[in-house]
C-alpha cells in the first residue's frame, strides 16, 4: 500500500491477529531504524497482525530510503513538512519575546492536533492493540496521544552510553518511564538502564534481515562497508585504517555502500589520503546481500551503534567482519577471534591490523566467515518474532 498523509489514513484488513502500530521519526528515513521498522512490519503482517507504520515527519529526498511501492501494511506521515523545533524561553528577555511565545504556542497546538490524529487511529484499533515507539522524538507525540487500552512499548536503538552522551538519555527518562516496557538491544544495556533508575526495561535484539542457504564465496579481493555516510558511522576512521592496510594489498579495493550528509567531506578525506585508486563509492544499494556476496571482508568503524543490522547482514552472508567494539550490541553479535575481529574503539591501527590479517589469510577468512554464518542464526526472524508475540501476550494480561 502506498504511503498516506495524516488526513488520509488507511488500514489493511487482516483476519485475526492484533493491531500493531510502529511509530518512528519518519516512515522512510535512511538508516537502521527504518530498515528494522519495515522488516518487523512485514514479519508481523506475515503472522496475521494488522500493522500500521506511522512517521512523524518526512525527510529530505537525499535522506529518503526507497521503499517498495506496494507495502502489505498501512503507512501514515503526520506532518507534510518537518515541524519547527522547540526552544526554551529563558530569562526575562525570553518571557517578554512575544513573537517567539506565539510561535511556541502555535507549535504546541499543532503538535497536539497531530497527536490527536494519531490517537484517533489508536482508538479505532481492536482490543489487544500494541503501540511500538522506535525513537524517543516520536514518543513526544505518542505521549500526547490517546493510548488508553493499548500496550505501549518504547525502544532505544542505540547503546546506553550513546544515549547518555546526548540529549536522548534525558528524554528517554522523561518519556519512557511510564510505558509498559522499554526495550533496548542487549542485556548489558538493559542492566545499565536499570541501574540508572528505569524499572520497566527489557532487551530485544534485531532480527536477521535475510538468511542465505550458503555463505559467500569470499574469493573477490574486496572489502565492503555498508551504512549511512554520517559522522557516527566512522567512515573517516575506516579510511584512516584503510590507508594503513592497503599498501600491503595493492590489488584489493574498499567498496563503500551508502549515502549521507558526510559524503563530500569523506570523498575529500579519501583524496587527501591518496586512496582514490583503491576506494569505490557505490552509493546506496537495494541489494545488500548481493553487495556482500561480492566481498570477502566486511569493515565497520562506527563510533556508536545499537545492534547493527549491517553487521548481522555480513555475518549472515558469511563474510568475516573487522569492526570497532563500540557498543554492547557489537560484542553481543561478534565473538572476537571466533566469528570476527574486534578492535578498540577509535584505534585505527588495530583495525588496519585486523583488515590486513583477513586480506592476507584465506584460511582465516573462511574459518571466521563460516563460524559467523552458523552463529548468527540465533537471531533468525522466526525466533525474534516469536519473542515479540510472547511479549505482546504478556503485556495484555
Amino acid at each position: 500500500m502506498s504511503q498516506q498523509t495524516a488526513d488520509e489514513p488507511s488500514v489493511v484488513p487482516v483476519s485475526g491477529g492484533r493491531d500493531v502500530f510502529l511509530v518512528a521519526n519518519s516512515v522512510d528515513e535512511l538508516g537502521g531504524v527504518t530498515t528494522w521498522s519495515h522488516q518487523m512490519a512485514r514479519l508481523l503482517t506475515d503472522r496475521g497482525h494488522r500493522v500500521h507504520v506511522i512517521g512523524i515527519a518526512p525527510v529530505e529526498d537525499e535522506l529518503r530510503q526507497k521503499l517498495p511501492r506496494d507495502l502489505p501494511y498501512a503507512t501514515t506521515t503526520l506532518y507534510s513538512a518537518r515541524p519547527p523545533g522547540a526552544r526554551r524561553l529563558q530569562g526575562i528577555k525570553g518571557r517578554l519575546n512575544a513573537p517567539e511565545r506565539r510561535r511556541q504556542s502555535a507549535r504546541r497546538a499543532q503538535m497536539q492536533a497531530k497527536a490527536d490524529t494519531m490517537g484517533a487511529l489508536f482508538q479505532a484499533a481492536r482490543p489487544g492493540a500494541v503501540v511500538i515507539v522506535t525513537q524517543v522524538w516520536a514518543m513526544e507525540w505518542v505521549t500526547l496521544a490517546d493510548t488508553k487500552g493499548l500496550s505501549v512499548i518504547g525502544m532505544s536503538h542505540e547503546s546506553f552510553e550513546a544515549s547518555a552522551k546526548s540529549s536522548r538519555g534525558g528524554r528517554v527518562r522523561l518519556h519512557y518511564t511510564e510505558v509498559d516496557r522499554l526495550l533496548v538491544l542487549t542485556p548489558e544495556d538493559a542492566d545499565l538502564w536499570i541501574r540508572a533508575g528505569m524499572e520497566n526495561v527489557g532487551s530485544m535484539p534485531n532480527p536477521l534481515p535475510f538468511m542465505p542457504e550458503s555463505p559467500a564465496p569470499r574469493t573477490a579481493k574486496v572489502v565492503a562497508s555498508v551504512g549511512r555516510l554520517a559522522f557516527e558511522k566512522g567512515l573517516d576512521l575506516l579510511l584512516d585504517a584503510w590507508a594503513d592496510a592497503v599498501p600491503l594489498h595493492p590489488d584489493w579495493v574498499l567498496r563503500i555502500y551508502g549515502a549521507g550528509p558526510e559524503e563530500p567531506a569523506l570523498r575529500a578525506h579519501c583524496t587527501s589520503l591518496g586512496l582514490d585508486e583503491s576506494v569505490e563509492w557505490m552509493g546506496s544499494t537495494d541489494d545488500v546481500l548481493g553487495a556482500l556476496c561480492e566481498a570477502s571482508v566486511f569493515a565497520q568503524a562506527s563510533r556508536a551503534e545499537g545492534f547493527p543490522i549491517t553487521l548481522l547482514e555480513a555475518m549472515a552472508a558469511g563474510v568475516p567482519a573487522a569492526a570497532f567494539d563500540c557498543a554492547p550490541g557489537v560484542r553481543e553479535i561478534v565473538s572476537h577471534g571466533e566469528d570476527g575481529l574486534l578492535a578498540r574503539l577509535g584505534n585505527t591501527m588495530e583495525l588496519a591490523t585486523h583488515l590486513d590479517a583477513l586480506m592476507s589469510d584465506r584460511e582465516l577468512r573462511d574459518r571466521l566467515g563460516n563460524a559467523a554464518f552458523r552463529n548468527v542464526k540465533r537471531y533468525s526472524s522466526a525466533e525474534i518474532t516469536d519473542r515479540w508475540e510472547e511479549l505482546f501476550s504478556f503485556l495484555e494480561r
